[in-house]
């Protein structure tokens, strides 16, 4: 058997997230498991580094899987990119050692969330909006918060019985692209919605609705109190890059 990784850039839009579903349900993992099967020949099964809802996009996605075929790599990747959607691209094939696992030989994961203030027919694919100015500093003091390690169970949609939902944060920040704003966070690890969460609540700070003293107060206390818990629209949201 060998253990093959492969990385994964998708557009989610028009998927349940990237997470294997019923029959007939239309996911990543469904889709690349389906044609990897036809090409070798055999089931199958996909381990990956993260796992995006509805509508979020991935420049990086990394998948392992094992196989019997000794199928030449960048043929296996010409033959995926010609049977997959447009919407979802391999490519870097290669043979990894026995014990790579995408999910738990990760180091690190960063995740971007680009927004705009106003709408955009254009845009509005990859962003989420904001339909109105912000206030980027307010944003700022907020995501300064971030760093270090903290309990996230009120800013994502995990169930409350799981053992630990602590979260290592070792970058974070607002920056201005283009007339874009795109925040960058890097983790440890994340919980599911968990970044959709934290961006819904700095715009609810840029909005002026919440200051970021608020928002280190609950980030330290673990109760939200008055914060709004509306996450930021996913279609703004990338699975950006994964450290191993």
């Amino acid at each position: 058997m060998k253990n093959i990784r492969l990385d994964v850039e998708y557009d989610g839009t028009d998927y349940c997230g990237w997470q294997r579903q019923s029959e007939g349900i239309p996911t990543v993992q469904g889709e690349l498991e389906r044609v990897l099967s036809r090409i070798l020949q055999e089931r199958i099964v996909l381990m990956a580094a993260g796992r995006t809802d509805r509508g979020v996009h991935a420049r990086l996605q990394v998948v392992n899987f094992s196989t019997c075929s000794a199928m030449d790599l960048p043929r296996l990747a010409h033959a995926c990119n010609a049977l997959l959607p447009a919407a979802i691209r391999v490519g870097g094939p290669e043979e990894a050692v026995p014990g790579f696992h995408a999910r738990f030989s990760a180091r690190e994961r960063e995740y971007r969330y680009f927004l705009i203030e106003h709408p955009s027919a254009l845009r509005n694919r990859f962003t989420g909006c904001s339909n109105g100015v912000l206030d980027l500093s307010a944003m700022r003091r907020a995501a300064d918060f971030l760093p270090g390690v903290h309990d996230f169970r009120f800013f994502s949609r995990e169930p409350s019985g799981r053992e630990s939902l602590l979260c290592r944060i070792t970058a974070c920040e607002w920056l201005q692209e283009n007339g874009t704003l795109v925040f960058r966070i890097r983790a440890n690890r994340f919980l599911r919605s968990m970044v959709r969460y934290l961006v819904g609540v700095m715009i609810a700070a840029g909005r002026g609705r919440v200051s970021p003293e608020e928002f280190l107060s609950a980030l330290e206390s673990g109760m939200p109190h008055r914060l709004p818990q509306v996450p930021a629209a996913p279609n703004g949201l990338f699975l950006w890059d994964v450290t191993y």
